[in-house]
């Protein structure tokens, strides 16, 4: 296996740990009846959704470059950006294909992956130091959820391999 495969793949594992364990993390229905102190966990999903986007846009430019050495920044849109031409073209297709139908924005006409990770470009910094608020700090977090898995779900299909059936018969 290759650096830049393993480096990769290590990145992308990140990424899906991350996501995965945000999953783990109680609905909203779970404070109903709780005493105020739980609101202090206010902003943690949104920022580990972000850095675990953040972590699958650079797991696809280590592959798509074969480098390691990915941008040094936390905006999504800026990520994006960096990815080859023809990943930038798949992503978007199946978002397209497997997000837009479940999450439509009513804001964009041709709404593309282009435009949640824009939209979210800068959630790890904002949610991160959530005592700075800006006046608007919107979160979609159903729409990015569907994106991230859908970025971690095409990433794997680059380095997963079916098996080869035999060609005589069982």
């Amino acid at each position: 296996m290759s650096a830049r495969l393993s480096t990769a793949i290590r990145i992308g594992e990140a990424a899906k740990a991350i996501f995965r364990k945000t999953q783990s993390f109680p609905g909203p229905e779970f404070g109903k009846d709780a005493d105020l102190r739980e609101g202090e966990h206010v902003g943690v999903e949104p920022m580990l959704l972000a850095l675990s986007m953040e972590l699958a846009l650079k797991a696809w430019f280590v592959f798509d470059y074969d480098d390691p050495k990915v941008v040094k920044s936390h905006n999504l849109s800026k990520l994006f950006d960096s990815l080859k031409p023809e990943s930038q073209e798949k992503l978007d297709a199946e978002f397209r294909r497997s997000v837009v139908p479940y999450h439509p924005n009513g804001f964009f006409l041709d709404h593309s992956i282009r435009h949640i990770l824009y939209q979210h470009q800068d959630a790890f910094i904002d949610w991160r130091y959530l005592h700075e608020a800006k006046e608007s700090m919107m979160f979609d977090q159903s729409a990015f959820e569907a994106t991230l898995e859908m970025v971690l779900r095409e990433f794997e299909k680059r380095y997963r391999i079916e098996p080869v059936k035999p060609f005589w018969p069982s």
